[in-house]
């Protein structure tokens, strides 16, 4: 007789939404290394650049690029939750429809 757990591991719809979350978390995560690794590469090797101030003001580049790392990790947070809500919800519900006993 198999355990509960061994009967959602053997699900499709369960296998189904770990290789689509697993595949988006990965993918999501890989863009975030991008971007916060980039912005440190800039950092070491074109501080002038980063410097450059905007206009006449004091407001250098590096200070909306610094905002937009920060706010590309909530952006990026916003779609893993939009597609865990619209895609990964479904199928747990399935999930769990498929295996109550």
């Amino acid at each position: 007789m198999l355990s509960s757990y061994e009967k959602i591991e053997q699900d499709p719809n369960y296998q189904e939404l770990v290789r689509r979350r697993s595949s988006l978390g990965w993918t999501l995560s890989l863009i975030m290394l991008i971007i916060y690794f980039g912005f440190i590469l800039l950092v070491a090797y074109a501080p002038k650049l980063l410097g450059t101030p905007i206009g006449t003001g004091v407001i250098t580049i590096g200070i909306p690029i610094g905002l937009l790392v920060i706010v590309s990790a909530f952006l990026l947070t916003g779609i893993y939750v939009s597609k865990a809500n619209s895609n990964y919800d479904p199928l747990i519900r399935k999930i769990v429809g498929a295996n109550q006993s």
